[in-house]
């Protein structure tokens, strides 16, 4: 079976829209676009490095799949990453958008996102890694399909931005099982789902023997 492995760059205040770029994102008018690339350095490029480069493939809702497929295919052999990515398989979720796919190694998981990644989750296999996705993240949150989150936590509070978990969305518990802190002050913690707690004994009360 291989792992969902969700990777996101998120402030402190839990915003995880467009981290990249100024343009990214601009739903509901966010112009704060690019909030997180002052604070990459060698140690995040290390551990990001090691994550992509051990991945099996990439998952990605359809509006993520999108942006990065509009950038990474023109991206210059400079980026360290721009190998790994256009030629890595690359999974997109959505009941709309038309195929082929004309990305690299781009495949199509037309249905319902529930259904079709705990069908590939159940392959053998190296780590199918999230990157974005918010949407899709919190639908196979809800289904128990998400082995790990890896989250590049940054010492920004935006006060504005969709977040990755938002009000009304999934709850979950969570272990930290790996922390890392950058020299930028950006904290990246990896969580794994905890482990259900097993109830605790009755206790007898007095009078009750």
């Amino acid at each position: 079976m291989s792992r969902i492995v969700v990777t996101n760059s998120v402030t402190l205040d839990g915003v995880m829209q467009a981290p990249g770029r100024a343009n990214e994102d601009r739903r509901d008018g966010f112009d704060l676009g690019g909030w997180a690339q002052p604070y990459a350095d060698s140690v995040m490029g290390s551990v990001m490095a090691a994550g992509i480069g051990d991945a099996g493939a990439l998952l990605f809702g359809r509006k993520t799949y999108a942006d990065f497929a509009s950038i990474w295919p023109a991206m210059t052999l400079e980026n360290p990453y721009t190998e790994v990515i256009n030629n890595i398989p690359k999974y997109v979720t959505s009941m709309t958008l038309p195929g082929p796919l004309a990305w690299n190694n781009s495949i199509l998981l037309s249905g319902e996102a529930t259904t079709t990644v705990a069908e590939l989750r159940q392959q053998p296999g190296k780590d199918i890694v999230i990157l974005g996705s918010g949407e899709l993240v919190r639908a196979l949150m809800r289904w128990g399909l998400i082995d790990q989150y890896t989250l590049l936590i940054h010492p920004l509070v935006l006060g504005t931005g969709r977040r990755l978990f938002p009000d009304g969305g999934p709850s979950a518990s969570l272990d930290l099982v790996d922390s890392t802190t950058t020299s930028t002050g950006v904290i990246i913690a990896t969580y794994r789902p905890a482990a259900p707690v097993a109830p605790a004994p009755p206790v007898p009360l007095p009078g009750l023997a």
